[in-house]
């Protein structure tokens, strides 16, 4: 088994119009068995930024605290929040910083960008970015995301819409995963407003 299997996990970002989702489920385990039901993969950075962290939580969890903290610092000398695109970068290159002992953690940023224009990346346990205009997936149940998303993803979705997406998306997706599930996390953020909604799913 894989090391970024070893506590299961799934997520998800996607764009709609002048908004995005993102989603996660809500386990963690030690391969097959269950330790949470409750744990917590999408962190928000500031009010229009969010990042999950899919692989092995305890990476997650340091690196998301390295982020916060260059964010601050950030802040404190631009006084200003970062865009999610210089955010993705600053992401990369922490990532690639420590490629012969990498974090095994694979990061989905979303956030709104200028003119509410949403952004949404992933990228490898090294950095490498993949930028997407409609969708991006991460996990152990990425295989099936991208079959669910794709068949459902239209573009210039509403907010309520875009909810409605994701949220079939993952559940279905995360039903042919034994790695991940337990409800789910989704928040769907405009310029406006953030909500966030927990899911309830299979339990087994």
């Amino acid at each position: 088994m894989s090391i970024f299997e070893y506590n299961g996990s799934s997520l998800v970002a996607m764009v709609g119009k002048n908004c995005f989702a993102i989603a996660s489920d809500r386990r963690l385990g030690v391969q097959l068995q269950t330790i949470a039901t409750d744990f917590q993969r999408i962190s928000k950075i500031h009010d229009k930024l969010y990042i999950g962290l899919a692989g092995l939580a305890t990476d997650a969890q340091t690196l998301y605290q390295r982020l916060v903290f260059r964010h601050k610092l950030y802040q404190l000398r631009e006084e200003r929040n970062m865009k999610p695109e210089t955010f993705a970068s600053v992401v990369s290159a922490l990532l690639y910083e420590k490629r012969f002992g990498p974090y095994f953690c694979q990061p989905v940023i979303a956030g709104l960008g200028d003119d509410d224009k949403p952004f949404i990346c992933t990228m490898d346990s090294i950095g490498a970015k993949e930028l997407a205009k409609d969708f991006v997936v991460g996990g152990t149940s990425s295989e099936s995301l991208y079959g669910a998303c794709e068949s459902m993803y239209k573009p210039d979705m509403g907010p309520d819409e875009l909810f409605e997406t994701i949220s079939q998306a993952l559940l279905a997706s995360i039903d042919r995963d034994c790695l991940s599930g337990w409800g789910a996390h989704v928040f769907v953020v405009t310029p406006t407003e953030i909500k966030e909604r927990t899911l309830k799913g299979r339990m087994d």
